[in-house]
């Protein structure tokens, strides 16, 4: 929007030919969308606590967590408002990847947001039923695919590439495409998801992914930086380092409230949102391996929860008791369980997810 305003007044004014630059407004992205979550943020809690809208903490979660019942949730809508005119504002409107993002960001918003009104509002502890729920994930994730695989025009922008191997690149047809961007899309989406559980511990890395991810969709669409990295040249990918930028600042602005202690939680509808927004970049710039990489905390998160209810059914089945692997799951409240203080374990994931994130920029270069 403001950029469209900038070429206009260029033609007078040579001055105004600085919003080009994509790197300009992705630090303006960034900077709009703190100052949004720093005037909305307020008023917003106010109201959800004015509304009731407080979080239900369960009952067989670590018992420090009961004193967090009644803390507003649903705060992820603070991010997504912010994402949303940050991006508008500074992106290029007629770049289709910006407008694929941001469908899709708002599309899983939209789940959370009606999973979360549902248990806190409708008082219905399920929410969403899981069927529901990855039937609206699915529809959106095959729908991204398939856009995405039927407006590639270049060989490039449907190819696997592999970090750290300069010349082993797989071609994907149609059918594995399309496949492996629902799975990167809506399994990114829940690992966020479940990754949110303690005050900051999903939304820093978040953070910290999407800004290296603003790196990378920078070069992707730079024929000469692409070309010199050995990275696929994706034509228009850049533009989406102005809406990484946006979710980096609004994550910032959101952690402000979301620290410990919390004054406000994401709920589903912010993590269902962030980590497709994730999942969708990555594989517009073809990242998807290194999202994995960048992604650990969350991809660890995810896995254990998936171990221990396999572990569980398959111990239950084979001696009539469920046994377990963790003491609890997701993993970060396997190590409350063990005595780390909540703090602790927050910003020892922030820590490693700073690690990996470096570790998968450096495939910029190693290759």
């Amino acid at each position: 929007m403001l950029l469209e305003l900038a070429r206009w007044l260029a033609h007078d004014i040579r001055a105004f030919n600085v919003f080009n630059y994509i790197t300009l407004r992705a630090v303006l992205a960034t900077m709009t969308a703190l100052v949004i979550s720093f005037m909305v943020g307020p008023t917003m809690i106010r109201k959800l606590t004015e509304y009731k809208v407080g979080q239900a903490v369960r009952d067989d979660g670590p018992q420090t967590h009961l004193v967090k019942a009644g803390t507003p949730t649903m705060g992820g809508a603070l991010i997504l408002v912010a994402i949303a005119i940050s991006t508008l504002l500074w992106a290029d409107l007629t770049n289709r990847y910006v407008w694929v993002v941001l469908v899709t960001t708002m599309g899983f918003g939209i789940i959370g947001w009606v999973d979360d009104w549902r248990k806190v509002v409708h008082r219905n502890p399920k929410g969403l039923s899981a069927k529901e729920k990855y039937f609206w994930q699915s529809l959106i994730g095959f729908g991204v695919a398939i856009y995405l695989y039927s407006t590639a025009t270049l060989p490039a922008e449907t190819e696997l590439i592999f970090p750290f191997l300069k010349h082993l690149v797989l071609p994907l047809g149609a059918v594995s495409f399309i496949v492996l961007t629902y799975l990167v899309v809506v399994g990114s989406s829940n690992a966020v998801n479940l990754t949110d559980g303690l005050d900051g511990l999903a939304i820093m890395p978040t953070v910290l992914v999407s800004s290296a991810l603003a790196v990378f969709a920078y070069a992707a669409g730079h024929l000469y930086f692409s070309k010199y990295l050995g990275i696929p040249y994706v034509p228009g990918s850049g533009e989406l380092a102005v809406f990484c930028a946006a979710m980096a600042g609004a994550g910032l602005g959101f952690l402000w409230f979301n620290a410990y202690p919390a004054e406000v939680f994401m709920g589903d509808v912010g993590a269902l949102a962030l980590g497709a927004a994730l999942g969708v970049v990555a594989v517009i710039v073809r990242q998807e391996i290194v999202l994995f990489i960048m992604g650990g905390v969350f991809v660890v998160e995810t896995l254990s929860v998936a171990v221990q209810v396999t572990y569980f059914r398959y111990t239950k089945k084979k001696f009539g008791e469920g046994r377990r692997i963790f003491l609890m799951a997701p993993l970060h409240h396997h190590y409350e369980q063990k005595g780390w203080k909540e703090t602790q374990v927050v910003v020892r994931f922030w820590i490693i997810t700073m690690m990996l994130v470096l570790l998968g920029l450096s495939t910029l270069k190693l290759r």
